[in-house]
């Protein structure tokens, strides 16, 4: 062998460039199953979801308010020894279809989730589907707690408080417009309160903020905890008001804690 045939030898070895400059590219970052829609084509599909979206709360909504007695009685247990008065002309009736309203809508609210993820699933990478399973179960098992919460803590001590502060002055004799109003702000309110871990491991897994700055911003959680529970409880007393902050708090704390498990 000749020298220059033996640099040949050395310098120029068998190199596979078949797909080479793929290999930095994460499968997880990756769409799968692309499919090209004109702008058209997306706002028919959106049409469409609104559209079943919309026929499942109403049908929802007519099944709840023909079950509305018993959905007002479930609501009016928390408010022992009071009395509701209807003050004007059709006045429970109103409330029957708000009551029905809120509650079909919890009802079909699943259906509604479902639409929206179908909607957005094909825009998703791999790594974003991964989550989106753990978000959804969280947050419907999480609003479920909250409403849970209010009405088992929360509705009870706030009437509490309001029954015992006037029971030597004046008779429990209530509007039955303005407590629903109040039970079911309060029952909602709390609802969404409960959707902060949620909230939480899509900024940790997004990388938008991590684990160690959620802890490090603690002072500022508790004056926002507290802020929170004044603005969602519609009532002011401070045991109300106290109570959603401890669960927004330890929610929130709870949430770092899932992050951190996920490694962010």
């Amino acid at each position: 062998m000749t020298p220059s045939q033996d640099v040949d030898a050395v310098t120029t070895p068998d190199i596979d460039l078949e797909g080479y400059g793929n290999s930095e590219i994460d499968p997880l970052d990756e769409l799968p199953g692309e499919v090209e829609m004109s702008l058209f084509d997306h706002l028919e599909e959106l049409r469409q979801r609104i559209f079943y979206s919309l026929i499942a709360v109403a049908v929802c909504v007519i099944g709840c308010f023909f079950a509305v007695k018993q959905i007002v009685q479930l609501l009016e247990v928390p408010a022992q020894g009071v009395k509701f008065l209807q003050l004007a002309p059709g006045e429970y009736f109103f409330v029957s279809i708000k009551v029905a309203g809120y509650t079909g809508l919890v009802l079909s609210s699943p259906f509604i989730l479902y639409q929206i993820i179908q909607f957005v699933l094909p825009g998703l990478t791999r790594r974003e589907r991964r989550l989106l399973g753990p978000v959804v179960l969280g947050s419907s098992v999480l609003f479920a707690g909250g409403l849970v919460f209010a009405y088992l803590l929360l509705i009870p001590a706030a009437l509490k408080f309001f029954i015992s502060y006037g029971a030597d002055v004046v008779e429990q004799l209530w509007s039955i417009d303005k407590y629903f109003e109040f039970v079911l702000l309060l029952l909602f309110s709390t609802g969404l309160a409960f959707q902060i871990p949620v909230i939480q491991l899509l900024l940790g897994n997004l990388g938008i903020v991590s684990s160690q700055k959620m802890l490090a911003g603690w002072r500022f959680v508790i004056m926002g905890a507290v802020i929170l529970g004044a603005i969602l409880t519609p009532s002011t007393d401070p045991l109300t008001q106290s109570l959603l902050a401890g669960a927004v708090l330890g929610l929130y704390f709870g949430g770092i804690g899932l992050v951190k498990l996920t490694g962010k």
